[in-house]
Protein backbone atom coordinates (compact mmCIF):
# COMPACT_ATOMS: atom_id res chain seq x y z
CA UNK A 1 0.00 0.00 0.00
CA UNK A 2 1.20 3.24 -1.08
CA UNK A 3 1.11 6.25 1.49
CA UNK A 4 -1.37 8.87 1.15
CA UNK A 5 -0.35 12.42 -0.32
CA UNK A 6 -2.16 15.50 0.67
CA UNK A 7 -1.15 16.79 -2.99
CA UNK A 8 -3.25 14.07 -4.59
CA UNK A 9 -6.32 14.18 -2.60
CA UNK A 10 -8.74 13.95 -5.74
CA UNK A 11 -10.92 16.84 -4.41
CA UNK A 12 -8.23 19.45 -2.79
CA UNK A 13 -8.73 22.97 -3.33
CA UNK A 14 -6.42 23.13 -6.56
CA UNK A 15 -8.12 20.20 -8.39
CA UNK A 16 -12.04 21.82 -7.49
CA UNK A 17 -10.69 25.19 -8.81
CA UNK A 18 -9.31 22.72 -12.38
CA UNK A 19 -12.33 21.08 -12.25
CA UNK A 20 -14.37 23.89 -12.76
CA UNK A 21 -12.35 25.52 -14.80
CA UNK A 22 -12.33 22.25 -17.35
CA UNK A 23 -16.12 22.37 -17.40
CA UNK A 24 -16.35 25.94 -18.42
CA UNK A 25 -14.28 24.74 -21.24
CA UNK A 26 -16.38 21.87 -21.85
CA UNK A 27 -19.16 24.82 -23.03
CA UNK A 28 -20.27 25.37 -26.05
CA UNK A 29 -19.90 28.81 -25.16
CA UNK A 30 -16.35 28.82 -24.40
CA UNK A 31 -15.20 26.50 -27.41
CA UNK A 32 -17.04 28.86 -29.78
CA UNK A 33 -15.38 31.82 -28.20
CA UNK A 34 -12.26 30.46 -28.36
CA UNK A 35 -12.32 28.76 -31.40
CA UNK A 36 -13.28 32.18 -33.23
CA UNK A 37 -10.54 34.01 -31.46
CA UNK A 38 -7.98 32.43 -33.11
CA UNK A 39 -7.37 30.54 -30.25
CA UNK A 40 -8.40 26.56 -30.88
CA UNK A 41 -5.10 25.59 -29.83
CA UNK A 42 -4.99 26.83 -26.92
CA UNK A 43 -7.91 25.76 -26.07
CA UNK A 44 -7.12 21.97 -27.15
CA UNK A 45 -3.64 22.38 -24.82
CA UNK A 46 -5.75 23.78 -22.14
CA UNK A 47 -8.96 20.99 -22.38
CA UNK A 48 -6.46 18.16 -22.30
CA UNK A 49 -4.03 19.60 -19.42
CA UNK A 50 -7.17 20.13 -17.15
CA UNK A 51 -9.18 16.95 -17.90
CA UNK A 52 -5.48 15.09 -17.42
CA UNK A 53 -4.39 17.32 -14.20
CA UNK A 54 -8.07 16.45 -12.53
CA UNK A 55 -8.49 13.09 -13.61
CA UNK A 56 -4.87 11.58 -12.46
CA UNK A 57 -5.01 11.61 -9.05
CA UNK A 58 -8.43 9.85 -9.29
CA UNK A 59 -7.07 6.96 -11.55
CA UNK A 60 -4.19 7.18 -8.52
CA UNK A 61 -6.50 6.36 -5.78
CA UNK A 62 -7.61 3.34 -7.89
CA UNK A 63 -4.21 1.78 -8.44
CA UNK A 64 -4.16 0.42 -4.60
CA UNK A 65 -7.65 -1.54 -5.08
CA UNK A 66 -6.29 -3.09 -8.18
CA UNK A 67 -3.10 -4.12 -7.03
CA UNK A 68 -1.31 -1.85 -9.81
CA UNK A 69 1.33 -0.69 -7.51
CA UNK A 70 5.32 -1.04 -8.71
CA UNK A 71 7.52 -1.89 -5.92
CA UNK A 72 11.29 -1.74 -6.37
CA UNK A 73 13.34 -4.37 -7.33
CA UNK A 74 16.42 -4.87 -9.31
CA UNK A 75 17.40 -2.08 -11.38
CA UNK A 76 14.55 -0.15 -11.18
CA UNK A 77 15.09 3.77 -10.94
CA UNK A 78 12.48 4.28 -7.99
CA UNK A 79 12.96 3.75 -4.46
CA UNK A 80 9.01 3.66 -3.08
CA UNK A 81 5.90 1.41 -3.83
CA UNK A 82 4.30 3.81 -6.66
CA UNK A 83 1.35 3.45 -8.47
CA UNK A 84 0.65 2.75 -12.01
CA UNK A 85 -2.02 3.68 -14.41
CA UNK A 86 -0.53 6.79 -14.87
CA UNK A 87 -1.25 6.53 -18.29
CA UNK A 88 -4.76 5.38 -18.01
CA UNK A 89 -5.26 9.18 -16.79
CA UNK A 90 -3.32 10.80 -19.97
CA UNK A 91 -5.13 8.43 -22.51
CA UNK A 92 -8.47 9.89 -20.65
CA UNK A 93 -7.20 13.56 -20.94
CA UNK A 94 -6.15 12.87 -25.03
CA UNK A 95 -9.67 11.19 -25.32
CA UNK A 96 -11.82 13.25 -24.20
CA UNK A 97 -10.09 16.59 -25.62
CA UNK A 98 -10.49 14.54 -29.22
CA UNK A 99 -14.28 13.74 -28.95
CA UNK A 100 -15.56 16.26 -27.75
CA UNK A 101 -13.70 18.61 -30.71
CA UNK A 102 -13.19 16.84 -33.48
CA UNK A 103 -15.28 15.13 -36.87
CA UNK A 104 -14.16 11.47 -36.76
CA UNK A 105 -12.81 10.64 -40.26
CA UNK A 106 -11.64 7.34 -40.96
CA UNK A 107 -8.36 7.28 -40.09
CA UNK A 108 -8.94 9.47 -36.97
CA UNK A 109 -11.52 6.21 -35.78
CA UNK A 110 -8.27 3.89 -37.00
CA UNK A 111 -6.34 5.88 -34.79
CA UNK A 112 -8.77 5.99 -31.67
CA UNK A 113 -9.76 2.04 -32.04
CA UNK A 114 -6.16 1.09 -32.44
CA UNK A 115 -4.95 3.31 -29.84
CA UNK A 116 -8.16 2.33 -27.47
CA UNK A 117 -6.85 -1.62 -27.66
CA UNK A 118 -2.84 -0.39 -27.11
CA UNK A 119 -3.94 1.05 -23.95
CA UNK A 120 -5.99 -1.87 -23.07
CA UNK A 121 -3.41 -4.29 -23.63
CA UNK A 122 -0.75 -2.52 -21.97
CA UNK A 123 -3.83 -1.82 -18.75
CA UNK A 124 -3.61 -6.16 -18.50
CA UNK A 125 -0.29 -6.21 -18.95
CA UNK A 126 0.40 -3.80 -16.22
CA UNK A 127 -2.60 -6.00 -13.67
CA UNK A 128 -1.89 -9.33 -14.98
CA UNK A 129 2.04 -9.58 -16.47
CA UNK A 130 1.19 -10.63 -20.58
CA UNK A 131 3.95 -12.14 -22.04
CA UNK A 132 5.73 -10.05 -24.83
CA UNK A 133 4.54 -12.13 -27.77
CA UNK A 134 0.88 -11.95 -26.97
CA UNK A 135 1.97 -7.92 -26.70
CA UNK A 136 3.61 -7.90 -29.95
CA UNK A 137 0.85 -9.63 -31.50
CA UNK A 138 -1.96 -7.02 -30.48
CA UNK A 139 0.38 -4.77 -31.43
CA UNK A 140 -0.02 -5.96 -35.09
CA UNK A 141 -3.65 -5.73 -34.94
CA UNK A 142 -3.31 -2.38 -33.97
CA UNK A 143 -1.31 -1.99 -36.60
CA UNK A 144 -3.73 -3.39 -39.08
CA UNK A 145 -6.69 -1.08 -37.77
CA UNK A 146 -4.54 1.27 -38.66
CA UNK A 147 -4.08 0.33 -42.05
CA UNK A 148 -8.03 -0.63 -42.77
CA UNK A 149 -8.69 2.80 -41.64
CA UNK A 150 -6.42 4.09 -44.08
CA UNK A 151 -3.25 5.18 -41.87
CA UNK A 152 -0.27 3.96 -43.92
CA UNK A 153 2.80 5.05 -45.56
CA UNK A 154 2.53 5.49 -49.19
CA UNK A 155 5.33 6.20 -51.53
CA UNK A 156 6.07 3.00 -53.40
CA UNK A 157 4.45 1.70 -56.82
CA UNK A 158 0.56 1.69 -57.16
CA UNK A 159 0.91 -1.76 -57.38
CA UNK A 160 0.33 -5.10 -55.26
CA UNK A 161 3.87 -5.46 -53.84
CA UNK A 162 3.91 -1.85 -53.50
CA UNK A 163 0.95 -1.84 -51.37
CA UNK A 164 1.93 -5.03 -49.17
CA UNK A 165 5.27 -3.15 -48.73
CA UNK A 166 4.08 -0.42 -47.22
CA UNK A 167 1.98 -2.27 -45.11
CA UNK A 168 4.82 -4.14 -44.00
CA UNK A 169 6.89 -0.75 -43.11
CA UNK A 170 3.78 0.80 -41.39
CA UNK A 171 4.03 -2.19 -39.26
CA UNK A 172 7.94 -1.76 -38.64
CA UNK A 173 7.43 1.53 -38.11
CA UNK A 174 4.39 2.30 -35.64
CA UNK A 175 5.45 -0.66 -33.65
CA UNK A 176 9.39 0.08 -33.65
CA UNK A 177 8.37 3.72 -32.09
CA UNK A 178 5.34 1.96 -30.07
CA UNK A 179 8.55 -0.30 -28.27
CA UNK A 180 11.13 2.57 -28.67
CA UNK A 181 9.32 5.09 -26.70
CA UNK A 182 8.20 2.48 -23.64
CA UNK A 183 12.22 1.50 -23.81
CA UNK A 184 12.84 5.10 -22.43
CA UNK A 185 10.43 4.77 -19.46
CA UNK A 186 13.18 4.11 -17.19
CA UNK A 187 13.36 7.76 -15.35
CA UNK A 188 10.89 10.35 -13.90
CA UNK A 189 9.41 12.31 -16.68
CA UNK A 190 11.39 10.65 -19.28
CA UNK A 191 9.21 9.06 -21.95
CA UNK A 192 6.08 11.34 -20.75
CA UNK A 193 8.50 14.81 -20.86
CA UNK A 194 10.13 13.38 -24.57
CA UNK A 195 6.86 12.09 -26.30
CA UNK A 196 5.44 15.85 -25.44
CA UNK A 197 8.30 17.66 -26.88
CA UNK A 198 7.75 15.15 -30.11
CA UNK A 199 3.99 16.12 -30.17
CA UNK A 200 5.18 19.70 -29.63
CA UNK A 201 7.24 19.57 -32.78
CA UNK A 202 4.80 17.30 -34.90
CA UNK A 203 2.58 20.05 -34.33
CA UNK A 204 5.12 23.21 -35.15
CA UNK A 205 6.33 21.36 -38.30
CA UNK A 206 2.32 20.82 -39.74
CA UNK A 207 1.54 24.38 -38.57
CA UNK A 208 4.12 24.73 -40.72
CA UNK A 209 3.00 23.08 -43.83
CA UNK A 210 -0.42 24.22 -43.17
CA UNK A 211 -1.66 20.96 -42.31
CA UNK A 212 -3.84 22.57 -38.88
CA UNK A 213 -5.86 19.59 -38.59
CA UNK A 214 -2.74 17.59 -38.01
CA UNK A 215 -1.47 20.17 -35.80
CA UNK A 216 -4.57 20.50 -33.41
CA UNK A 217 -4.25 16.64 -33.17
CA UNK A 218 -0.74 17.01 -31.56
CA UNK A 219 -1.81 19.37 -28.98
CA UNK A 220 -4.32 17.25 -26.59
CA UNK A 221 -1.36 14.28 -26.63
CA UNK A 222 0.95 17.40 -25.54
CA UNK A 223 -1.14 18.63 -23.33
CA UNK A 224 -1.83 14.83 -22.12
CA UNK A 225 1.73 14.49 -21.85
CA UNK A 226 2.16 18.11 -19.19
CA UNK A 227 -0.61 16.97 -16.62
CA UNK A 228 1.10 13.43 -16.43
CA UNK A 229 4.60 15.31 -15.47
CA UNK A 230 2.63 17.39 -12.69
CA UNK A 231 2.74 14.15 -10.66
CA UNK A 232 5.66 12.38 -12.63
CA UNK A 233 8.37 14.85 -12.74
CA UNK A 234 8.92 16.18 -9.30
CA UNK A 235 13.26 16.17 -8.84
CA UNK A 236 14.31 15.28 -5.40
CA UNK A 237 10.79 14.30 -4.35
CA UNK A 238 9.96 11.34 -6.50
CA UNK A 239 6.69 10.61 -8.92
CA UNK A 240 3.15 10.20 -7.35
CA UNK A 241 2.81 7.67 -10.23
CA UNK A 242 4.18 5.98 -13.34
CA UNK A 243 3.24 5.55 -16.74
CA UNK A 244 2.70 2.02 -16.57
CA UNK A 245 2.76 0.18 -20.01
CA UNK A 246 -0.62 1.31 -20.74
CA UNK A 247 0.54 4.29 -21.17
CA UNK A 248 4.29 4.38 -22.56
CA UNK A 249 2.95 2.05 -25.34
CA UNK A 250 -0.18 4.32 -25.91
CA UNK A 251 2.13 7.20 -26.53
CA UNK A 252 4.62 5.37 -28.92
CA UNK A 253 1.75 3.95 -30.73
CA UNK A 254 0.17 7.64 -30.98
CA UNK A 255 3.26 9.35 -32.02
CA UNK A 256 3.96 6.69 -34.74
CA UNK A 257 0.34 7.30 -36.12
CA UNK A 258 1.05 10.99 -36.43
CA UNK A 259 4.50 10.34 -38.12
CA UNK A 260 2.14 8.03 -40.83
CA UNK A 261 -0.65 10.61 -40.72
CA UNK A 262 1.19 13.85 -41.93
CA UNK A 263 2.97 15.23 -45.20
CA UNK A 264 6.06 16.72 -43.25
CA UNK A 265 7.31 18.41 -46.73
CA UNK A 266 6.69 19.52 -50.04
CA UNK A 267 9.49 17.36 -51.29
CA UNK A 268 8.80 13.72 -50.81
CA UNK A 269 11.97 12.40 -48.76
CA UNK A 270 12.29 15.55 -46.94
CA UNK A 271 8.93 14.48 -45.62
CA UNK A 272 10.21 11.15 -44.86
CA UNK A 273 13.18 12.52 -43.20
CA UNK A 274 11.14 14.55 -40.78
CA UNK A 275 9.38 12.38 -38.27
CA UNK A 276 13.32 10.41 -38.12
CA UNK A 277 14.56 13.69 -36.69
CA UNK A 278 11.18 14.34 -34.87
CA UNK A 279 11.35 10.73 -32.93
CA UNK A 280 15.35 10.52 -33.27
CA UNK A 281 16.16 10.23 -29.40
CA UNK A 282 13.55 6.94 -29.01
CA UNK A 283 15.17 5.44 -32.58
CA UNK A 284 18.88 5.95 -31.63
CA UNK A 285 18.12 4.60 -28.34
CA UNK A 286 16.11 1.44 -29.53
CA UNK A 287 18.79 0.88 -32.67
CA UNK A 288 21.87 1.37 -29.93
CA UNK A 289 20.79 -0.91 -27.76
CA UNK A 290 20.01 -3.54 -30.17
CA UNK A 291 23.21 -3.33 -31.90
CA UNK A 292 25.08 -4.04 -28.61
CA UNK A 293 22.95 -6.64 -26.92
CA UNK A 294 23.58 -8.58 -31.01
CA UNK A 295 27.20 -7.27 -31.07
CA UNK A 296 27.75 -8.81 -27.50
CA UNK A 297 26.25 -11.73 -28.04
CA UNK A 298 23.61 -10.98 -25.27
CA UNK A 299 20.93 -11.62 -28.14
CA UNK A 300 21.29 -13.96 -30.48
CA UNK A 301 17.53 -14.49 -32.46
CA UNK A 302 14.07 -12.53 -32.24
CA UNK A 303 12.56 -14.38 -28.84
CA UNK A 304 15.56 -12.91 -27.29
CA UNK A 305 15.38 -9.74 -28.35
CA UNK A 306 11.77 -9.14 -27.23
CA UNK A 307 12.09 -10.94 -23.42
CA UNK A 308 15.13 -9.30 -22.80
CA UNK A 309 15.67 -6.61 -20.43
CA UNK A 310 19.03 -4.64 -19.11
CA UNK A 311 20.75 -1.45 -18.23
CA UNK A 312 21.84 -0.57 -21.18
CA UNK A 313 19.64 2.39 -22.12
CA UNK A 314 20.53 5.98 -23.43
CA UNK A 315 19.69 7.17 -19.91
CA UNK A 316 21.37 4.64 -18.27
CA UNK A 317 24.49 5.10 -19.29
CA UNK A 318 24.02 8.63 -19.44
CA UNK A 319 23.18 7.98 -15.68
CA UNK A 320 26.32 6.09 -15.06
CA UNK A 321 28.63 9.21 -16.47
CA UNK A 322 27.67 11.09 -12.88
CA UNK A 323 24.90 13.34 -14.30
CA UNK A 324 22.08 12.12 -12.21
CA UNK A 325 18.61 10.67 -12.82
CA UNK A 326 17.21 14.62 -13.69
CA UNK A 327 20.35 15.12 -15.49
CA UNK A 328 20.41 12.06 -17.94
CA UNK A 329 16.61 13.25 -18.26
CA UNK A 330 17.49 16.92 -19.22
CA UNK A 331 20.13 16.05 -21.18
CA UNK A 332 17.70 14.06 -23.51
CA UNK A 333 15.60 16.71 -23.53
CA UNK A 334 17.71 19.16 -25.43
CA UNK A 335 18.74 16.85 -27.79
CA UNK A 336 14.93 16.16 -28.53
CA UNK A 337 14.40 19.87 -28.78
CA UNK A 338 17.50 20.39 -30.96
CA UNK A 339 16.40 17.37 -33.07
CA UNK A 340 12.88 19.15 -33.40
CA UNK A 341 14.41 22.24 -34.12
CA UNK A 342 16.65 20.65 -36.98
CA UNK A 343 12.88 19.20 -38.51
CA UNK A 344 11.47 22.33 -38.68
CA UNK A 345 14.79 23.76 -40.24
CA UNK A 346 14.68 21.15 -42.66
CA UNK A 347 11.24 22.03 -44.17
CA UNK A 348 12.59 24.77 -45.94
CA UNK A 349 15.82 22.98 -47.34
CA UNK A 350 16.75 20.79 -50.10
CA UNK A 351 19.42 19.22 -51.53
CA UNK A 352 22.71 19.13 -50.33
CA UNK A 353 21.38 21.81 -47.73
CA UNK A 354 19.39 18.96 -46.38
CA UNK A 355 21.29 16.47 -46.35
CA UNK A 356 24.20 18.72 -44.27
CA UNK A 357 21.40 18.99 -41.97
CA UNK A 358 20.61 15.29 -41.61
CA UNK A 359 24.75 14.65 -41.35
CA UNK A 360 24.70 16.81 -38.15
CA UNK A 361 22.17 14.97 -36.73
CA UNK A 362 24.16 11.68 -37.37
CA UNK A 363 27.18 12.97 -35.91
CA UNK A 364 25.44 14.11 -32.61
CA UNK A 365 24.41 10.22 -32.23
CA UNK A 366 28.10 9.26 -33.38
CA UNK A 367 29.11 11.59 -29.94
CA UNK A 368 26.83 10.50 -27.72
CA UNK A 369 27.38 6.86 -28.60
CA UNK A 370 30.96 7.38 -28.37
CA UNK A 371 30.45 9.21 -24.98
CA UNK A 372 28.05 6.04 -23.50
CA UNK A 373 30.77 3.77 -23.99
CA UNK A 374 34.32 5.07 -24.17
CA UNK A 375 34.15 7.89 -22.35
CA UNK A 376 31.85 5.96 -19.69
CA UNK A 377 34.69 3.25 -19.76
CA UNK A 378 37.44 5.52 -19.03
CA UNK A 379 35.54 7.87 -16.76
CA UNK A 380 33.81 5.10 -14.43
CA UNK A 381 37.60 3.33 -14.06
CA UNK A 382 38.78 6.37 -12.93
CA UNK A 383 35.72 7.11 -10.21
CA UNK A 384 35.79 3.92 -8.94
CA UNK A 385 39.63 2.53 -9.22
CA UNK A 386 38.72 -0.46 -11.73
CA UNK A 387 38.51 -1.12 -14.96
CA UNK A 388 34.95 -1.11 -16.20
CA UNK A 389 34.14 -3.09 -19.35
CA UNK A 390 32.64 -1.20 -22.08
CA UNK A 391 29.55 -3.22 -21.99
CA UNK A 392 28.82 -3.53 -18.45
CA UNK A 393 25.12 -3.01 -16.77
CA UNK A 394 24.25 -5.05 -20.60
CA UNK A 395 21.59 -7.56 -18.88
CA UNK A 396 22.45 -7.16 -15.72
CA UNK A 397 19.60 -6.66 -12.71
CA UNK A 398 17.48 -7.76 -15.26
CA UNK A 399 13.20 -8.28 -14.22
CA UNK A 400 11.24 -10.37 -15.71
CA UNK A 401 8.84 -7.45 -16.62
CA UNK A 402 10.81 -5.64 -18.47
CA UNK A 403 12.73 -1.82 -18.81
CA UNK A 404 11.54 1.20 -17.28
CA UNK A 405 10.93 2.83 -13.92
CA UNK A 406 7.95 0.68 -14.66
CA UNK A 407 9.21 -1.92 -16.65
CA UNK A 408 7.02 -1.81 -19.59
CA UNK A 409 8.41 -2.58 -23.30
CA UNK A 410 8.14 -5.73 -25.80
CA UNK A 411 11.87 -5.91 -25.95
Amino acid sequence: MIEKRDILRPWSMDKLAVALFVAFLFSAEARDLLNQSGLRWAYLLLLSFGVGFVVTPLIYSLAPRLGAIDVPAGRKAHDAPTALLGGVALYIAFAVTVLRNFAFTDELKGIVLAGTLILAVGLADDLFDIPAGWRLLAQLVAVAILIHYGVAISFLPDTVWGMVGEWLLTAFWVIGITNAIAFLDGMDGLAAGTAGINALFFGLVAWQNSQFDMMFLALPLLGACLSFLVYNFRPGQGAWIFLGDAGSTFLGFMLGALAVMGDWASHHTVGLIVPILILGVPIFDMTFTTVMRVGTGRVRNFHQWIEFTGRDHIHHRLEDLRVGRVGSVLIIYVVTIWLGLSAMALKNTTGINALLQVAQSVIVFVLLGFFMVFVRRQYTAIADGAIDDAFAGIGEGADPKGDGEDSSHVG
